[in-house]
């Protein structure tokens, strides 16, 4: 492969050197003193890591003079890798999300958008992730991800180790802009009134052994999906441990033919609609399937949490970044070369796409100021 890498063209318009430094600088314990290969440098480094799932710091400090990367030795990226607090990488991110952001149309004609909350777990042997202790021989790490339904990305990311309980999470990507959507591992009695009081929209499973307490029927006659099997309005759990407030319950079956429970604050969507907002949870599962097996997130090149965390912050921008890059063109090619994401991803790493499609990927390079006007303006 040349040194012509239209990804990293790309990704230097979206995120500058100023910015990127701008966020180092936030870093109180941390200072850039490089002059050559800087933390702008080695996020370039991780991403292309990434994005063309190189194996290790070896190989990328092999590749590196073929990809239009800064020439370094593998130790030196190694050691940077190392000694970059990853909350950088973390605001980097967060700055990408932004730039990023789109407007969507809604799904299911709710007044808001679904954001999916949940997590995936990462995990190695114990002497590699020795801050991690996980099982017996294997350290793990766990990324909490809110993930909107409509652009189908993620917008938040939170780390842990892999043996922190997801629940306190869901508190904290909860998104009141949003109707947050999470597996039953979330469903706290306490929660779901928090919820209540503060406005924020939920769909999330209950536990099979959660008592229903008063059920009154909320949807008198059901019609439509036969899979329906009651909508009622009750208290959950008992004693101290019951809701203060009556939610609303929707039982459903699956595609296995099961039962499924699941409690929201939405009062005027009919059960098919809650089944199916719930049913959308999945797409986060596909996200998380994706980025493993097309991302090179299992494979941890460092053994130090900043290490770690930094590789796996820098394969969620390339997501974000090759997500918005297939949306922005999709709808501006003909309907008879419409590819799929991954074939859009493994046509542009191998620098080969369909006619139509690099036409319209040389028009975003080139017309700098049209470009900055798809990437929506940041404040603060």
């Amino acid at each position: 492969m040349n040194k012509n890498n239209p990804f990293l063209a790309v990704f230097k318009q979206v995120l500058t050197q100023e910015e990127v430094a701008e966020l180092t600088g936030q870093e109180k314990d941390y200072t850039d003193t490089a002059t050559k290969f800087t933390v702008y440098t080695m996020l370039h480094y991780l991403a292309q890591a990434s994005y063309l799932k190189w194996d290790g710091f070896r190989e990328c400090a092999r590749l590196a003079p073929t990809h239009d990367l800064v020439p370094v030795h593998y130790s030196t990226l190694s050691k940077k890798a190392g000694e970059v607090p990853y909350e950088i990488f973390k605001r980097v991110f967060r700055l990408l999300v932004k730039k990023c952001n789109r407007e969507t149309r809604r799904h299911l004609n709710l007044p808001k958008d679904l954001l999916l909350i949940d997590s995936t777990t990462i995990t190695a042997s114990n002497h590699q992730l020795s801050f991690a202790k996980y099982k017996k021989h294997r350290g793990g790490l766990k990324m909490h991800t809110a993930f909107s339904y409509a652009q189908q990305s993620p917008l938040q990311v939170e780390e842990t180790i892999a043996r922190r309980h997801d629940a306190p999470l869901g508190e904290v990507l909860a998104n009141p802009d949003y109707i947050i959507v999470q597996d039953r591992a979330y469903g706290k009695i306490g929660r779901l009134d928090h919820y209540v009081s503060i406005g924020q929209s939920f769909v999330i499973r209950l536990k099979d052994n959660l008592h229903l307490v008063e059920p009154e029927i909320h949807t008198y006659q059901l019609q439509g999906d036969p899979k329906i099997v009651r909508d009622i309005i009750c208290n959950i759990g008992q004693g101290k441990c019951r809701s203060a407030e009556r939610q609303r319950v929707v039982e459903f079956k699956n595609d296995r033919n099961q039962v499924v429970r699941v409690v929201t604050d939405l009062r005027e969507e009919s059960p098919e609609v809650i089944a199916e907002i719930y049913k959308a949870r999945w797409q986060i599962e596909v996200f998380f399937r994706w980025i493993k097996q097309h991302l090179n997130v299992p494979k941890l090149f460092g053994k130090t949490k900043n290490s770690v965390y930094n590789q796996l912050f820098a394969a969620f921008m390339v997501y974000v970044l090759l997500k918005w890059l297939f949306d922005v063109m999709k709808d501006k090619v003909p309907c008879f070369v419409k590819l799929t994401f991954l074939e859009f991803m493994q046509f542009l790493q191998n620098q080969n796409l369909p006619v139509e499609w690099q036409v319209q990927f040389d028009l975003l390079r080139r017309n700098t100021g049209d470009f900055c006007e798809l990437i929506n303006p940041v404040s603060g």
